[in-house]
């Protein structure tokens, strides 16, 4: 049985680019013990008084991963994407070091499905995942969106008028537009689980899961 590795393990961040950058921030605004790594000394020693470690250090070469301790992590994330040369070494490097959970960024669906089969454990698609984020966003209701597997997400919206000023249970979104309102925020209150008595005033807010193109056309009724 695999061991699960715990929540606040430590981790390994390989590439001080935007994507890099950004992971190793928020770990590090989440108190996580993070070792950054890059081949630049400049974005090293600038990390270095952010994070836990940071070290100049090439991980195409694994005998370089080796050195810094790398086999002892149980995460790494691979945020070299502009050399898909680069980040195909890395990542093999993490498998042939038996890190347990491998997070790689893909520049396109070819370089995550090498990824993939060299061992990546999780691909992540960051510039193509936000732009179909923000082509969501753009229809105007819609204020965050976020979409899993099997075209299921779940979005933060403005209430359509049809469920303003009544009981959930009347509005039968499920049943007409086959979505489910999962929770309301009144203005400077909290998101709260809706139920099917909550009532859904004009300034609250709405969480909204449900099939991506039902999402779309509820998002799109009259306000």
């Amino acid at each position: 049985m695999v061991d699960r590795i715990p929540h606040d393990a430590p981790v390994l961040v390989i590439g001080l680019g935007r994507f890099g950058a950004a992971t190793a921030g928020q770990l590090e605004r989440q108190d996580r013990d993070v070792l950054v790594v890059d081949t630049d000394a400049e974005l090293v020693q600038k990390w270095a008084e952010r994070v836990t470690h940071a070290v100049q250090a090439n991980a195409t070469d694994i005998d370089a991963l080796r050195q810094i301790g790398a086999a002892d992590f149980a995460i790494a994330v691979v945020a070299v994407g502009s050399s898909i040369e680069d980040s195909v070494l890395i990542t093999a490097n993490l498998v042939d070091l038996e890190v347990p959970q491998i997070w790689a960024k893909a520049i396109s669906r070819s370089h995550g499905k090498i990824l993939t089969r060299i061992g990546a454990t999780h691909v992540v698609y960051p510039e193509a995942e936000a732009g179909e984020r923000v082509a969501h966003l753009v229809s105007g209701r819609m204020l965050d969106y976020i979409e899993f597997d099997d075209d299921f997400a779940i979005v933060k919206m403005y209430p359509p008028a049809l469920v303003r000023g009544r009981a959930l249970a009347a509005s039968k979104v499920l049943t007409k537009f086959g979505v489910r309102i999962v929770g309301v925020k009144t203005p400077g209150g909290a998101f709260q689980p809706a139920t099917p008595e909550t009532v859904v005033d004009d300034h609250d807010l709405i969480i909204v899961s449900g099939a991506e193109a039902a999402l779309e056309r509820f998002s799109a009724l009259e306000s």
